[in-house]
């Protein structure tokens, strides 16, 4: 065989290198009697790293395909036009939840408590869309949605902390780039683990790229994992879940008709002070001192005082769910503690699923399959993981090792750098993933000067973790982030 004839058959031999599939259509909707036309762009974008070889350059090779669907306004000037940034968390989870629950220009239509809409389910315009005041990429991160890594890549280095927010940022700074954005103003908005993820590529966009951002949303927040984890010797989460426990307790009718501010504000002041102290004193409590905590902490959350002796006061959030409505045979949803369901067997200590979750992982995965091929003209054959189980329990914190995963640090720095930088944290009172307490407490210990504290504002909902599923939560949520956006933007 010549040599151009081998070459010829290597070269047919080798694979193509992936490439960029956007597909772009354009759109139109109506808010407020204003008609918006706006392009949607969706589609994997290919992310590539330089190999270095012997201290040589040897090129880019593609690593990963990142999928997004991006929405952006028809004739706006981009130096003035905001972009708004958006994913979900898990770590695991697809954007599709902000992207057809809150901020995206469609809309699923699942219901909510006790009226869940049945399949096939509905898409509708969303009328109080965030697009009507900024730009939104949504990206889901690699392993979710129809992000992959690519043939001989390894899809765990992105499966952790660090990995995912280079990734993350990477994504950003492409499209940002690629799209002459630079000059606009930026925002992430993030919700549970998305919020981890931001605080730490505010401080990553700023100290790898020069990229300084006009403004974070945070929903759902978890910025220091201490407040969450309930391991052995750390007692802060049982004083943090109190108040949403408190709150749970109240929607299910169980502290008769006293008003729920007035439970909550009991509840926030034990939490605070006396709860604190009695878990720290441990066997050093006096048997009325005991007496008397358990029979607090049992008023508060609606659990029998027997329960709460018996669990030493540490009342833990699945047990808790299990537990507070165990005599009516029913289980509390986790993400959104309005939502009750059924289990099958009602002497277990954990409850096998949560209702909350299953009561709309249906309507969100069926409208999201359709509205992207039916209405954005995307084929893909892969399957559109809305949720990776895989991924989140092989999820990497190494960065942590033998200390709690927290980007307080991060997020502080970033404010101190950038004293323009806004935060917008949003909080549902009955949200027993991430309890409004807990960021509350994590607000108030960040290492920021008393001038910057007036960059944060906060806001709070009568709902769960994904608090647009109750429609009067999701219009105010959406008022207020409009609000936001034009506020931090500085127009």
């Amino acid at each position: 065989m010549t040599d151009e004839a081998s070459e010829k058959k290597s070269t047919e031999e080798k694979p193509a290198e992936p490439t960029d599939d956007l597909v772009t259509s354009p759109h139109s909707i109506t808010v407020r009697r204003r008609k918006l036309n706006y392009t949607a762009t969706t589609g994997r974008i290919v992310l590539r790293k330089e190999i270095i070889t012997d201290g040589t350059f040897d090129g880019h090779v593609p690593k990963a395909e990142v999928f997004l669907t991006a929405y952006t306004l028809d004739g706006a000037d981009p130096t003035k036009r905001p972009v708004t940034f958006a994913f979900n968390g898990g770590p695991g989870s697809s954007s599709v939840w902000l992207h057809l629950g809150l901020l995206g220009p469609r809309r699923v239509v699942s219901g909510d408590v006790g009226e869940l809409t049945p399949p096939p389910y509905e898409l509708v315009d969303n009328a109080e869309t965030l697009l009507a005041h900024s730009d939104l990429v949504f990206i889901d991160p690699v392993s979710t949605g129809y992000s992959r890594a690519v043939k001989g890549e390894k899809p765990g280095e992105y499966h952790g902390f660090q990995g995912d927010i280079e990734s993350v940022g990477e994504v950003i700074r492409l499209w940002t780039s690629r799209n002459g954005r630079w000059m606009s103003p930026k925002f992430l908005a993030g919700e549970s683990y998305g919020t981890t993820r931001a605080g730490g590529l505010a401080h990553h966009l700023q100290t790898r790229y020069g990229m300084y951002l006009n403004g974070l949303i945070l929903i759902s927040a978890v910025l220091d994992f201490a407040t969450l984890d309930f391991n052995v010797g750390n007692d802060l989460p049982y004083s943090l879940f109190l108040p949403t426990y408190a709150a749970i307790g109240h929607y299910h009718g169980l502290h008769g008709d006293r008003p729920r501010a007035e439970v909550l504000a009991e509840a926030e002041e034990f939490a605070a002070r006396d709860f604190p102290w009695a878990l720290a004193r441990g066997d050093r409590l006096t048997a009325d001192e005991r007496s008397a905590a358990v029979a607090r902490l049992a008023a508060l959350t609606g659990l029998s005082e027997d329960y709460v002796d018996r669990v030493d006061l540490r009342v833990e959030h699945v047990r808790f769910f299990t537990e507070l409505l165990r005599d009516k045979r029913l289980v509390i949803g986790r993400l959104d503690s309005r939502f009750t369901g059924w289990t099958t067997d009602y002497g277990r200590e954990h409850m096998d699923e949560d209702p909350s979750f299953t009561a709309i992982s249906g309507a969100y995965t069926a409208a999201l399959n359709h509205y992207l091929l039916a209405e954005l003209d995307y084929p893909n054959d892969l399957p559109y993981e809305v949720l990776s189980v895989g991924v989140n329990t092989q999820w990497s914190y190494k960065e942590f090792e033998n200390a709690h995963v927290t980007v307080t640090d991060k997020l502080a720095s970033a404010m101190r750098a950038n004293p323009h930088l806004k935060v917008h944290v949003a909080s549902g009172y009955l949200d027993g993933a991430t309890p409004y307490f807990a960021s509350e407490h994590v607000l108030a210990h960040l290492n920021i000067p008393e001038e910057l504290r007036a960059n944060i504002s906060t806001a709070y909902y009568e709902a769960g973790h994904m608090m647009y599923v109750h429609e009067p939560s999701r219009v105010r949520q959406s008022k207020d982030l409009a609000d936001f956006v034009t506020s931090a933007s500085n127009r």
